[in-house]
């Protein structure tokens, strides 16, 4: 097990020795990283380097991939996310993900928040169903911008609204966990500062993980920063600590510019 840290709080999440396989190619070699609560970590890195396979192991993803193959202990509070009774389905309920290119179903708005509350029965009635759907997309920074057009469909929204549409529908199955996979790469800037202050938000709420290419957004965003090299987990820290003062040369010459 994990030690506790200083504050007290138990890891969410914990990761021990993962390797993930494609084929027989190794993407991630002997990576172990803890995920705390209430904070944003930021999975840093080269293209290729891991990062989104690491994130995908979180919420068993890679198993959508034939040819992947996952090693290694990987708890949601204690509880082993790839023990053979874990209904796969509940657990990424429980452990949302949002991904790079925003990806609403062709379905209006509040079906597509809706979806999930629904094959989960989350919703007693018609009355619960609404509240849900609202509340959801006032946490996803959406609802005063859609709420007389809820009827319309998820596609016919900008990019960086049909974002903050996919995060209002993580977030409507009441997750624990939501994972971020580059949310922002595809957005303008003024989307990308909207989706940055919504990470901000859902912070004390949820322990958030992002993968992200931009390094000044992970000094943005998060708390702690794990970074990735050549499928390997090269350092993990405090935000502050990993951008002023890495304790590994190869997270310096990263940070600095010499690769990337």
């Amino acid at each position: 097990m994990s030690p506790i840290p200083a504050n007290g709080i138990p890891p969410k999440m914990t990761a021990h020795h993962v390797n993930v396989f494609y084929g027989d190619k190794q993407a991630i070699n002997d990576v172990s990283i803890d995920i705390p609560l209430d904070q944003v970590t930021a999975l840093i890195g080269p293209s290729g380097c891991g990062k989104s396979t690491f994130l995908r192991t979180l919420n068993r993803m890679n198993d959508t991939i034939p040819i992947a193959r996952t090693q290694g202990d990987i708890r949601l509070d204690g509880e082993d996310i790839y023990a053979p009774d874990m209904d796969v389905v509940q657990l990424r309920a429980r452990v949302g993900m949002v991904f790079q290119k925003p990806n609403p179903f062709p379905k209006t708005i509040y079906e597509n928040v809706a979806y999930g509350p629904r094959i989960h029965g989350l919703a007693s009635g018609r009355t619960q169903m609404d509240a849900i759907v609202e509340q959801s997309l006032r946490r996803a920074g959406l609802w005063d911008e859609v709420k007389d057009r809820l009827s319309d469909s998820g596609t016919a929204l900008s990019g960086g609204q049909q974002q903050r549409l996919c995060i209002a529908r993580a977030i409507a199955v009441d997750p624990e966990v939501i994972l971020m996979d580059e949310p922002c790469s595809a957005l303008d800037p003024i989307a990308t500062a909207k989706i940055e202050g919504l990470i901000h938000e859902l912070k004390g709420r949820y322990a958030i993980v992002i993968v992200t290419h931009n390094m000044q957004q992970a000094a943005r965003v998060s708390q702690r920063t794990a970074f990735f090299h050549l499928g390997q987990l090269i350092e993990t820290g405090a935000t502050s600590d990993i951008f002023t003062n890495p304790r590994q040369e190869r997270t310096k010459d990263y940070i600095t510019g010499r690769y990337g």
